[in-house]
């Protein structure tokens, strides 16, 4: 597969990402991707050639083979990469598809548009950025499952003892470099865990910057109303001795509170 096509595709949620999400994407093609090309695909190039068991029985090999790894490890973080980051064109998509409007308003509005910056994480596209965090959390926490529930766990022994037919009795077999894959596959599950971290963080974040916005709006509109309502009861007593503009510092004063700590 071709995952630097992949990344020069998520490359422009960037710009419509928080740190979190950058950070979040850095560890996904530094970590993950670099490493799963790099390293991991070599390390588990050819295992069902390297899998040996001390028989000759035909078709016993390869059925406990199929037993030991029912999905290759590879195949199946590469599945997991993919689940992983596709959630993020929903983002795109929805700008996209704001840019589209905004053209199509313009072309018939006389130059009005409807958005005036399509990426800025308003209405639905907080709502499509949210569910896309979630789903990038959903669907790694989910392969953690699969990965830990297939192989029970995530450790590499060395020898696995098998009784399948057609083999004769229990037999002994062995996987080629357990220990370098057991390495590779911690790091993968740690590297997992800390984007899932990430995702987790930043879904905190917008939610609390969104709670934060809507409680200073409400704020702002009780102060506001406030001060209509007592402007509108009693009238202002105006200094004569001091100019225009300082009676309406004084009245501005009064009715707006100072926000400074």
């Amino acid at each position: 597969m071709n995952w630097s096509s992949l990344e020069a595709l998520l490359s422009g949620v960037n710009q419509y990402s928080t740190a979190f999400g950058r950070v979040w994407l850095s560890m996904v093609f530094i970590s993950r991707v670099l490493v799963f090309v790099v390293a991991v695909q070599r390390v588990w190039g050819d295992e069902n050639k390297d899998f040996e068991c001390n028989t000759r029985q035909p078709g016993c090999t390869n059925v406990c083979y199929d037993h030991v790894f029912p999905i290759s490890h590879i195949r199946l973080w590469a599945l997991q990469l993919i689940f992983a980051t596709c959630p993020s064109l929903m983002v795109v998509a929805h700008v996209k598809f704001r840019e589209q409007k905004n053209q199509k308003s313009t072309e018939s509005n006389n130059g009005e548009v409807l958005y005036a910056n399509p990426g800025k994480k308003r209405g639905g596209l907080w709502c499509t950025y949210m569910l896309s965090l979630f789903f990038k959390a959903g669907f790694d926490t989910g392969f953690l499952y699969i990965l830990h529930h297939i192989y029970k766990g995530f450790d590499m022994p060395r020898v696995i003892k098998c009784s399948l037919e057609p083999c004769p009795n229990t037999v002994d077999c062995y996987i080629s470099r357990p220990t370098e894959k057991k390495i590779f596959t911690l790091f993968m599950v740690v590297s997992t865990c800390l984007c899932i971290l990430m995702c987790v963080c930043e879904i905190i974040y917008l939610l609390c910057k969104k709670t934060h916005k809507v409680y200073a709006q409400r704020v702002h509109t009780r102060v506001e109303n406030e001060r209509l309502r007592l402007t509108s009861s009693r009238p202002r007593r105006l200094d004569p001795t001091a100019s225009t503009s300082e009676n309406v510092s004084n009245i501005q004063k009064e009715f707006i509170p100072d926000t400074k700590c």
